[in-house]
């Protein structure tokens, strides 16, 4: 996949090309959905597929107190839109001269200028340019007099259908620890990455030694609680029980730790980087009177999640 993150370095050459625009956090099933429909139609019409995202969601500029967590890094975003087979992606930079293009000089600059789109692919909510002027009416007269055509994608509405697929319907999911509805509608399991730290050593004194993922890792941390995961280390995959939240057994743990502990294995891990993947969720975090019921019950989340573990390979 060819990866821009500015429209001047769109080669010369480049397209012509069939385009969607989108936020595409999470590349979930409704943005793989709008994929496979771009390049079906960029197929039929021998044209190069490409994606138009960004860099971080609009409201960061436009109202920060309101901005979402994101359910993928940058980096996530760019290997997940790679794997669904897409030929081109540009992410911009959205900043202020962003925010300011009239739909005109998105269109001509973006679009046209540097993608050379001879079809765009959007949804039916789809809004662009200063204020969100520009609509699917807008984009479609500026495409009549810019030479390209504009399909709509219906939205994806699993189940009674009674809702479409959105990043906002996963956070809701994840926030509530729900696993397996989120990652169905992710179309893959909830993953965070991060570089592992060293931590208070307490799951060590245990008998539970665990993984620390620095604080700021990649992806959507989701609800305090046990979890069933597995961490991929190096290549290498590991059954793991994860604790996420700030251990309330413990006085001063900040918040939001996740702790992976690697089933059946012990290793030296400071400094690499795990990628967590969440199978299912176990229980909800609880304070404990003292250390001997709280070993118990680690000892029953461990047998619990190896079970678990082993029905899903």
């Amino acid at each position: 996949m060819d990866f821009f993150t500015d429209p001047a370095a769109v080669p010369r050459g480049f397209g012509p090309s069939a385009v969607t625009i989108g936020k595409f956090d999470g590349v979930h099933l409704g943005h793989r959905a709008v994929i496979r429909e771009l390049e079906a139609v960029a197929r039929d019409r021998d044209l190069v597929s490409a994606v138009v995202t960004f860099d971080r969601h609009p409201l960061t500029v436009v109202r920060p107190d309101r901005v979402p967590r994101a359910l993928t890094s940058n980096r996530q975003k760019r290997e997940l839109l790679e794997q669904t087979g897409v030929e081109a992606t540009l992410m911009l930079t959205f900043d202020e001269h962003l925010r300011e293009l009239t739909p005109e000089e998105f269109v001509d600059t973006i679009l046209v200028g540097a993608l050379q789109a001879e079809v765009v692919l959007v949804g039916s909510d789809f809004r662009f340019g200063w204020g969100g002027r520009g609509t699917v009416d807008t984009l479609r007269e500026l495409g009549r007099s810019r030479g390209f055509d504009v399909d709509l994608i219906p939205d994806v509405r699993p189940g009674d259908g009674a809702r479409r697929v959105s990043s906002s319907w996963i956070r809701e999911l994840l926030d509530r620890g729900d696993i397996r509805e989120a990652a169905f509608l992710l179309g893959r399991q909830p993953v965070v990455r991060g570089v592992i730290v060293h931590g208070e050593q307490r799951g060590r004194e245990l008998g539970f030694p665990t993984a620390n993922l620095e604080p700021r890792s990649e992806g959507f941390v989701p609800a305090d609680g046990v979890y069933a995961a597995r961490v991929t280390i190096g290549g290498t995959v590991y059954d793991a029980a994860v604790s996420v939240g700030n251990n309330p057994t413990f006085e001063g743990v900040p918040e939001k730790q996740v702790e992976a502990h690697l089933l059946d294995v012990t290793l030296d891990l400071y400094g690499q980087e795990a990628t967590v993947s969440f199978i299912d969720w176990v229980r909800g975090n609880q304070k404990f009177d003292g250390l001997d019921p709280l070993i118990r019950q680690i000892a029953a989340d461990v047998d619990q999640i190896r079970e678990l573990l082993a029905s899903t390979r």
